[in-house]
């Protein structure tokens, strides 16, 4: 199999293959469940088919990958578009339900729907509307729901709403059709859009699958192409330096956890901080030994230190996962469990 240096030669399957081959194994297969069937199909044959190739490569479609979804401007998703797209693959019938699916939260209908958005957020959209159109609303979705909704509109809104549903008959078809229609149009597309995932949070995470030296050097080109891109990507990643934010009692669950024969090196390499920290939250006869390994170690590899670092720093999300320990978000106020 020949040898793969040039990324402009390279298709988008063998550029998805190669990123996958680079996020490790269980990134991979995680990419992989999400796949159908014909995807996994060609990706795996290219994968099979792409010989070795070179790191300057895998460097070169990384920093082209993180460029493009960090960047603005450059693909502008709508589901007015969207909806283009799959009319012409399926019937209307079947572009109507997928759009449905897709346009807000689960429900079959749209007032299913409107039952599962948050009352805050319907309130903030309603207050906005004729108080009739309100009154149609809140009389369609559950009473305890429209009872939280009506807490949050302001006092003199909600009382005109109350006084239109207590004179409010049977409401015509058509007039549902319109109000229906003016939600599905409104209020789900743009909830559906504030929602949107930020691709900053992405590259984060792809970067935190990374071992620590290749992080550093996407990081370091990244800053030369954008640095507030990647300003902003270092600010959500999580480190090894950011365990030093965690509580005693989280440390002390980690350390449970945690390979203790690699131990030693993962804190050799540590700051003082970070290894204070742990050594506090030990037993005094378990301090007391830890550092003395510590100082018989002499010299270790960097690679070594980083690697054994890693690894406590995936045990941590995997205990944060299941909530047993909670990692302090570098937003600040905000806890991840």
């Amino acid at each position: 199999m020949r040898t793969r240096d040039d990324a402009r030669s390279l298709s988008g399957p063998e550029k998805a293959a190669i990123l996958l081959f680079a996020l490790g194994e269980e990134n991979c297969a995680r990419i992989f469940s999400m796949m159908d069937d014909e995807e996994v199909k060609e990706i795996s044959a290219t994968m099979a088919n792409l010989g070795t190739v070179s790191a300057d490569v895998v460097e070169t479609l990384f920093l082209e990958f993180a460029d493009q979804i960090s960047a603005t401007g450059s693909l502008i998703g709508s589901f007015e578009s969207t909806e283009r797209l799959l009319s012409k693959a399926m019937s209307s019938e079947r572009v109507s339900a997928i759009m449905e699916e897709i346009r807000g939260p689960a429900g079959r209908t749209m007032w299913d729907k409107l039952g599962n958005v948050n009352e805050v957020v319907l309130a903030n959209y309603l207050k906005n509307e004729y108080p009739q159109t309100v009154a149609v609303v809140l009389s369609k979705i559950k009473s305890d729901h429209a009872g939280r909704v009506l807490a949050q509109l302001p006092e003199s809104f909600a009382m005109e709403v109350v006084m239109r549903m207590l004179r409010m008959e049977s409401v015509q078809k058509d007039v549902l059709d319109d109000v229906e229609r003016t939600l599905r149009t409104e209020f789900f597309t743009s909830l559906a859009r504030t929602s949107r995932r930020d691709a900053h949070e992405s590259i984060a995470e792809i970067f935190n699958s990374l071992d620590r030296s290749t992080e550093s050097r996407f990081i370091a080109a990244l800053e030369e192409r954008n640095r507030d891109a990647a300003e902003r990507i270092k600010a959500l990643m999580f480190t090894f330096e950011d365990l030093g934010k965690l509580d005693p009692g989280s440390v002390q669950t980690l350390l449970r956890h945690v390979d203790k024969t690699k131990l030693p090196i993962c804190l050799k390499g540590a700051s003082d901080t970070i290894r204070d920290l742990f050594l506090t939250n030990m037993s005094e006869r378990a301090a007391k030994l830890l550092r003395e390994d510590i100082a018989a170690m002499g010299p270790v590899r960097l690679r070594d230190v980083e690697e054994g670092q890693a690894a406590m720093v995936a045990m941590a999300k995997d205990l944060a996962a299941r909530g047993e320990i909670v990692l302090d978000s570098k937003g600040g106020d905000e806890l991840v469990y």
